[in-house]
């Protein structure tokens, strides 16, 4: 069975040897749908019987993993020195160094491997993240299976 919950949240970030401009610091309103997979629960004593998964456990840890970190911040690649250094300079800002260049496709990707890690921690192999789906704009998103 799979159930999919969506979150939303707002980041800065930039692709800096994009050919437009998305070069330029900007930021969106990402929409986040995470698909997960697993067994319905059929212990008539557990709070979850009938459910794979309560939304709200799945919206909380999805927050944890995910939300909490990138909420308002700028998601910056690790390699982006010039804008690295300007973030840097600025008293109590919000940065998230990351590993990719941040655009949909690789945020989708880090996304997938938080939301593995986590659900592994928590739930074994029971209940695991199945898709991500990550919209950049209401029209424009990347999906990870």
């Amino acid at each position: 069975m799979e159930i999919t919950t969506k979150l939303e949240f707002d980041a800065g970030h930039r692709i800096p040897s994009h050919k437009s401009v998305c070069k330029n610091l900007h930021g969106h309103r990402y929409c986040i749908e995470v698909t997960i997979k697993g067994d319905i629960n059929l212990e008539k004593t557990n709070s979850n019987f009938g459910m794979v998964l309560d939304f709200k456990d799945a919206k909380n840890l999805i927050k944890k993993s995910i939300i909490d970190e990138w909420d308002h911040s700028f998601i910056v690649y690790k390699d982006d020195q010039v804008v690295l250094e300007f973030l840097n300079s600025l008293k109590d800002h919000k940065t998230v160094i990351f590993p990719l260049v941040p655009t949909a496709e690789n945020m989708a990707l880090v996304a997938m491997e938080k939301l593995k890690t986590a659900f592994k921690k928590e739930f074994g192999d029971s209940i695991r993240p199945f898709k991500i789906k990550l919209f950049e704009t209401p029209n424009n998103w990347a999906e990870v299976y």
